[in-house]
């Protein structure tokens, strides 16, 4: 009994290593409360836009025109999150995305929202994320340091996920119940507590990058960078592919449960918080073995893929929850580990760079993949998107290990990584 009790000790203490930080443990509980509204606000806004229009074409519009200003201006944003005081303007961003929630709700209680207003608000939001994501994600390093980093990244995916397990479905209830309007106010609210959690840290334990000096050609240098660096280019590379079709769920998931179930809000809100259990049970696993590099970061891909595909092919509602569970796992398995592969292996006066460019990746696709998902939608059924989806995966996986395969014959790959990241990326690699 003792040596069991001893084992799940240090698990749990390896698992959870990061919020031993100070800083990092309020950060956690702040962003903990925000990201639950943050996911009511995604549920509330694609149930509104099919209200509006009864499309998932525009549906998928919405979506891209949130992600546009990143897909253009990613790689500024990166730019100024190496120059500026990440913590000073997460707090003035998030403070601007809390306004734009309480804008959305008073258009929906008023009943005068249209959807080019949804459209409107949706590039202030796309805007602010441009400058906020690498912002906020250089800014975890600053929290915990590199040792910790891993573990606090897979730490965030856990926390973002858990609250895609929850937000969704209180905000299916609430539109059941109450409405919209009611989901986009809790957002707005939401946001006091990440914000109260930047300003009273104790800034005296942060441990800053030093301030990038404004300068011409940062932008190419930064591109230049990733692309000569093996570990940031593959997974780019993967998530570039991935991101563009297969992360189209607030597309496929909203015309899956009415059109293929013949269900509401409710189907829908479940679907999604089935993925965030999935993701808050996978990302535990993946926070607790310490695995980052190639390796992991295909096999990630892999299973993502074999997930999606599942669900696709899903008989019933049941199987489905049942498919969405593992899509989860598979999705906070690849994203944690790609950003920690990136983030290990990035100078700390490129770190904003490199990781605007996986958000660019990530969220800067969408203006291609939902309108392209949305159509293909449209034209034959959701399982055929989520199909396309877990194609794209498997794609990445061969285009990752071909991308590998050239990067060893030549010997490229290496320049520009400081020598005690490659060597703790080689022996990470060997145990993976």
């Amino acid at each position: 009994m003792a040596p069991m009790r001893s084992r799940i000790l240090r698990l749990g203490s390896r698992t959870f290593a990061s919020l031993k930080v100070a800083n990092y443990r309020i950060y956690f509980t702040g962003q903990s409360i925000s990201l639950i509204g943050t996911w009511m606000q995604t549920t509330a806004q694609a149930w509104l836009v099919l209200q509006l229009t009864h499309s998932a074409t525009d549906l998928g519009l919405v979506v891209a025109i949130q992600a546009l200003p990143v897909l253009v201006l990613a790689p500024y944003g990166g730019v100024i999150a190496d120059r500026v005081d990440k913590r000073k303007m997460m707090a003035v961003l998030q403070a601007l995305m809390g306004l734009q929630a309480l804008a959305l709700g008073l258009l929906v209680v008023f009943g005068i929202a249209r959807f080019w207003e949804v459209c409107v608000l949706a590039i202030f939001l796309g805007l602010n994320n441009v400058f906020e994501n690498p912002s906020r994600q250089a800014f975890i390093r600053e929290m915990v340091g590199r040792d910790k980093l891993r573990n606090a990244v897979t730490l965030n995916s856990v926390m973002t996920n858990g609250a895609r397990a929850v937000g969704p479905a209180v905000a299916g209830v609430l539109i059941a119940t109450v409405g919209v309007g009611i989901c986009f106010f809790l957002n707005a609210v939401s946001f006091v507590a990440v914000v109260t959690s930047l300003l009273v840290m104790d800034k005296a334990a942060l441990r800053p990058s030093p301030p990038e000096p404004k300068a011409k050609g940062q932008i190419r240098e930064g591109l230049s960078y990733a692309a000569r660096t093996t570990e940031i280019i593959v997974p780019l590379v993967m998530m570039g592919l991935i991101g563009t079709f297969a992360y189209e769920f607030t597309v496929s998931l909203p015309v899956l449960a009415t059109a293929t179930y013949h269900g509401g809000s409710e189907v829908y809100g479940f679907m999604t918080a089935s993925m965030g259990i999935g993701a808050v049970v996978g990302g535990l696993v993946t926070a607790s073995r310490g695995r980052t590099g190639v390796r992991p970061v295909i096999i990630g891909a892999t299973g993502f893929g074999f997930a999606i595909l599942f669900t696709a092919l899903a008989p019933s509602l049941a199987f489905a929850y049942l498919g969405l569970l593992f899509v989860g796992w598979g999705s906070v398995s690849f994203v944690s580990v790609g950003n920690s592969t990136i983030q290990l292996n990035s100078k700390p006066t490129m770190r904003g760079r490199a990781l605007s460019l996986w958000q660019l990746a990530f969220q800067g696709t969408t203006p291609i993949g939902g309108p392209a998902i949305g159509w293909v939608i449209s034209e034959s059924d959701p399982r055929a998107g989520l199909s396309v989806g877990a194609a794209s995966c498997f794609a990445a996986v061969l285009a990752g290990l071909a991308l590998v395969h050239r990067r060893r014959r030549t010997g490229d790959g290496s320049a520009g990584q400081a020598p005690t990241v490659l060597a703790a990326s080689s022996s990470t690699m060997t145990a993976a």
